[in-house]
């Protein structure tokens, strides 16, 4: 397996960049309420933050090649040998604990004796703000030796502290540190002889904290624990949420996603220790670090309530608390502000959507009395007030799913989006009179005005403006294909197939359908899609998509946004953490029908 970007995490540390040949932690990052987003802590690009190393008579020895896989699915291990050593590396980021863990082991594969230095070093250059944008951080940098581990300790300090990691070994071994400049450097270092056939390990935990005191005690509470106690729990935890496909490579691309989905969608700030959404906690994914109503509810959520109902309970808890007040809203903050405006209908419906399917999953109907969550029904139907024409049961939307402004203003899909929340809302609230009609009033107004006729055959428009205007046209992020499976018609039905085979002609530009990886793709990213794979899934078309996943690269095997069609490589949208979500969620749903079809 590559690990050029192997990305690890857990609900407070995601590391999102180690690199291949060397081992080395690029960076690691964690979120922040008071500062709206993610702060990421990096190496340099000739030196990570850190890297484990090895010496023999002084001399620095070659780490690879090394090679990779992941244990549960989720934490990566590399092996290697050099100069008659095997050498074997873990790198842990531990269930609920605020920091991580990285161990080194060496055997002696030689028939001499050998004396080694061994340990971790690195160099931290810098410090960023993301949130779409990377920006750099200016305070200032500390590095100095704590008296609460008798070891190294890190700080930036913007007047107060900012935010602290230190390292914390489990056997004694030599720390040093320098600073030139605004770089700190540093190294932990321990000397062994190895007999033949002898093995020796080093294990740090790096902790992270508001400042020095809850950073080294973080790393502390790690290495009381234990290595073993930390992974072997972690372990079990992995296992109870994984799924197993007959395909071998399903299995492995379905788990990974579902765990990237889980730890780099979710978080939990440092600051305020609050569980927040995010498109992605890897500065990778372009649009990282912020909260969108349709990446987190209607991608991510559906694959974290199959796999953990109390976090998708948690999750929502979030959602009708500090986001509620900008429903609708193209994006925002962790703390619900807004970060860029323009209305899309798709966002709005997305909470109802949401709700309807954790009651649907665990019958748990206590959460509907909840204030907030009563609240924010409230404040849905009321916005969706004001986007209804005037005499007709449509309504306008600014920005389209791939929030790229709409050629026309009244969606397809998204008015089917608006029909199926009111249905939704129909079972969830039985006593709240006129959403049937509602609901009802939009079904033959989509019939009326959203079905077009070309060639003799009738099918859905993209987008009208109810002028006569309208649009042939299809999104992954919000696809005509997933009428079907959202309820609104059946598979069978003329106007539905005639959609399809329009949007996955050869005449139509953007079907790829000539390609070997053959999907939907959009002007937003003009390449086959993620997401147009999941919809595929769920639309039923699934000896296609199993090949097609079979195949498939993405971003070292991490859902992407979009993918090369000859290669099926990453091109746009690295690390897309709820994309990787909804993949799973149609994967598990298709579960049956990929195994049926495995033939080995």
């Amino acid at each position: 397996m590559s690990a050029a970007n192997m990305p690890t995490g857990n609900q407070m540390v995601s590391l999102p960049r180690i690199q291949e040949e060397t081992a080395g932690i690029q960076d690691f990052t964690f979120l922040h309420m008071g500062y709206k987003g993610l702060i990421d802590v990096r190496g340099s690009e000739d030196e990570p933050l850190i890297s484990p190393f090895l010496q023999m008579e002084n001399k620095q020895v070659p780490l690879g090649p090394l090679s990779w896989k992941r244990l549960g699915h989720w934490i990566p291990s590399f092996s290697g040998q050099a100069e008659g050593l095997k050498l074997r590396g873990v790198i842990l980021a531990p269930l609920d604990e605020r920091g991580f863990l990285v161990k080194l082991e060496i055997s002696n594969c030689s028939q001499k004796a050998l004396s080694v230095t061994y340990g971790f070093c690195g160099q931290w250059e810098s410090s960023w703000h993301c949130v779409n944008e990377d920006k750099m951080l200016e305070g200032k940098k500390h590095c100095y030796r704590s008296e609460w581990n008798q070891g190294v300790a890190f700080d930036l300090r913007c007047g107060a502290p900012m935010f602290a990691f230190a390292p914390m070994a489990d056997q004694k071994c030599g720390a040093s540190y320098s600073t030139q400049g605004d770089e700190v450097r540093y190294r932990l270092a321990r000397d062994e002889s190895l007999a033949p056939g002898q093995s020796c390990s080093l294990t740090v935990a790096w902790g992270l904290g508001f400042e020095e005191v809850a950073a080294v005690t973080s790393a502390k509470e790690m290495l009381r624990r234990g290595y073993d106690y930390e992974l072997n729990r972690t372990l079990a935890w992995l296992k109870e949420r994984m799924q197993k496909f007959k395909d071998p490579k399903l299995t492995e691309l379905y788990n990974t996603n579902l765990f990237f989905c889980i730890f780099f969608s979710t978080g939990i700030t440092l600051d305020t220790e609050e569980l927040v959404l995010v498109t992605s906690r890897s500065p990778r994914y372009y649009v990282s670090a912020a909260y969108w109503d349709r990446d987190s509810l209607l991608w991510s959520f559906p694959a974290v309530l199959d796999a953990d109902p109390g976090l998708a309970y948690e999750m929502l808890q979030y959602i009708f608390g500090r986001q509620k007040k900008n429903f609708g809203i193209h994006s925002r903050y962790l703390d619900g502000t807004m970060l860029e405006p323009g209305f899309e209908l798709d966002e709005l419906m997305a909470p109802v959507l949401a709700l309807d399917r954790y009651v649907n999953v665990t019958a748990d109907r206590n959460i509907l009395e909840e204030p907030n969550v009563k609240d924010g029904v409230e404040r849905i139907l009321n916005q969706l007030k004001k986007h209804r024409h005037e005499s007709v049961a449509l309504y306008d939307t600014f920005l389209q799913p791939t929030d790229d402004e709409h050629v026309y203003p009244y969606l397809t899909y998204d008015n089917v989006l608006a029909w199926k929340a009111l249905h939704a809302l129909i079972r969830l609230y039985p006593q709240r009179g006129g959403l049937k009609e509602t609901a009802d009033a939009i079904q033959l107004a989509i019939a009326e005005h959203c079905v077009k006729e070309k060639n003799g055959k009738r099918f859905y428009a993209w987008s009208v403006d109810l002028n006569g205007n309208y649009d042939i046209y299809d999104e992954p992020p919000g696809s005509l294909q997933l009428l079907p499976s959202i309820g609104f018609c059946k598979a069978e039905d003329e106007v539905y197939r005639n959609t399809v085979d329009m949007i996955r002609s050869p005449e139509y530009q953007y079907s790829f359908s000539s390609s070997r990886f053959a999907e939907i793709g959009c002007p937003h990213a003009p390449h086959p899609w993620i997401l147009s794979v999941a919809n595929s899934l769920l639309c039923g078309r699934t000896a296609h998509c199993a090949k097609f996943l079979h195949d498939v690269k993405m971003d070292d095997l991490i859902a992407c946004e979009s993918v090369d069609e000859n290669t099926g490589k990453c091109t746009t949208g690295a690390a897309f953490a709820t994309c990787a979500g909804f993949l799973c969620h149609a994967m598990k749903e298709s579960k049956e029908r990929l195994d049926q079809g495995y033939e080995g």
